[in-house]
């Protein structure tokens, strides 16, 4: 009887086919999930028209969304830790495909309200399990670029929401960009069907025959019928918070969170008030909803170049640097710059907070053992979804304070000051517990 280290096999095998499933199902369903997110930026300036919203107001209509995530990561995270990744992703995807559609039937604020809170739970449970499958079945030295293609989908949505936009919302109103919702309830079979559970996940509950038949199309090595795989992160440990903080982990956990906090305050600050500051500031509504379209493009190739980058030269190093050159490009933007300038500075904004949030997922991935790797993903973003409430709510308020442009954006960009300080601190103390193992094995 062998015993097979999944984990070891699957770092040391190739990245084949059935891992390219894994990336496009993934990478399918954050389109879907970015798309529901972006879609209510593109529509607020027609809200705020149609039920004559204050500033603060239309902030916090956007925010129950964004209070729907942080519940939804906090429970559905760590819920498929218990139940699996396969089972979380579907109840995930089918709550807020559902209430996404309901939303274009909302007749006054408070029915919006209630929608978009159902909708963010799901899209706040998606995320951590998304990132744990694909975490899971990507070799070590591709995981950073993996992951993080997967959820470059998720700035490929919010792609789409600008564009659809651009020529729906002046031609037949908002009302249908939510409507759309209902097509991608078509893949939940695919997804049933071709999504796999995860291997760690199915060894932990002694599923050893269902572990084989997934293993097997992973791996070119036969196996024979007493082999036994192994996970060597699934015994001894609970999916409890507390675990979190355990292992030297306290400062780096710390570290992540507030990182979260500040990069989601940025993403849906920028995602919701952008095309309305902008229409202020005299550009046209088109140039307006296509800087939206410039930032989610700006995400995308941002987390793929992030991800591969974070491979050669380490997550932590990337991440700082594309926070610090947030921070230039957000303050930028207030100089109310000519159109070309002004798409190239949100491309590089949205490049550096939107991709270096998807590389902070994969920084969570890999600092968590597979037991409580969904709970620390659960919990790191719950932590950032408070972040993303604050963010649309405290634009709203400053805004109507009447600051000049470039006060507003100077103002914008120290969130992403905090978060390079932040991460500074997580590479330094990430670097002391490598010492302490080196002076111990001397």
């Amino acid at each position: 009887m062998r015993t097979i280290d999944v984990s070891e096999a699957i770092d040391n095998g190739p990245f084949g086919r059935f891992q390219w499933m894994v990336v496009g199902l993934c990478g399918t369903l954050l389109v879907v999930d970015g798309y529901d997110v972006f879609v209510a930026g593109t529509v607020l300036p027609k809200l705020i028209a149609e039920w004559g919203l204050t500033k603060p107001q239309a902030g916090a209509l956007q925010a129950w969304a964004l209070f729907g995530m942080m519940f939804g990561a906090l429970i559905l995270g760590p819920l498929a830790d218990r139940i699996g990744r396969k089972k979380g992703v579907a109840i995930s995807f089918v709550l807020f495909t559902t209430a996404t559609l309901l939303t274009g039937f909302a007749t006054s604020p408070e029915q919006f309200k209630i929608f978009r809170f159902i909708a963010g739970l799901g899209c706040g449970g998606l995320m951590p399990n998304a990132v744990a499958l694909m975490n899971e079945y990507a070799p070590k030295r591709l995981r950073g670029t993996m992951v993080a293609l997967m959820f470059s989908g998720y700035s490929v949505g919010g792609m789409v929401a600008a564009g659809l936009g651009i020529g729906i919302i002046p031609a037949f109103g908002w009302q249908p960009m939510f409507f759309l919702a209902a097509l991608p309830l078509a893949l939940l079979p695919l997804i049933l069907w071709k999504l796999p559970e995860s291997l760690g996940f199915l060894i932990r509950q002694g599923r050893q025959d269902e572990a084989k038949r997934v293993f097997a199309r992973i791996s070119p090595t036969p196996l024979a019928a007493n082999d036994r795989l192994v996970f060597p992160e699934t015994g001894g440990t609970s999916a409890s918070v507390a675990e979190l903080f355990r292992h030297g982990r306290t400062l780096r956990t710390l570290m992540l969170w507030l990182s979260f906090f500040c990069s989601l305050l940025l993403v849906y600050l920028l995602s919701s008030w952008l095309p309305k500051v902008l229409q202020e500031a005299g550009y046209a509504e088109r140039a307006s909803l296509l800087s939206l379209f410039s930032l989610n493009f700006g995400g995308m190739a941002g987390a793929i170049l992030g991800g591969r980058l974070g491979d050669r030269f380490g997550l932590p190093r990337v991440v700082i640097g594309f926070f610090a050159a947030a921070a230039v490009a957000i303050a930028l933007i207030g100089a109310n710059p000519a159109p070309g300038m002004l798409f190239a500075l949100v491309f590089v904004a949205g490049a550096t907070t939107i991709g270096t949030q998807i590389l902070l997922y994969a920084s969570v991935a890999q600092l968590y053992d597979l037991s409580v790797r969904s709970t620390g993903l659960g919990w790191a973003s719950g932590v950032g979804r408070i972040g993303a409430i604050v963010g649309p709510t405290l634009g709203g308020v400053l805004l109507a304070q009447g600051l000049p442009l470039g006060q507003n954006f100077l103002l914008f960009a120290i969130p992403a000051v905090v978060s390079t300080l932040a991460m500074l601190v997580f590479a330094l103390s990430s670097g002391r517990p490598q010492a302490a193992a080196q002076l111990a094995a001397t």
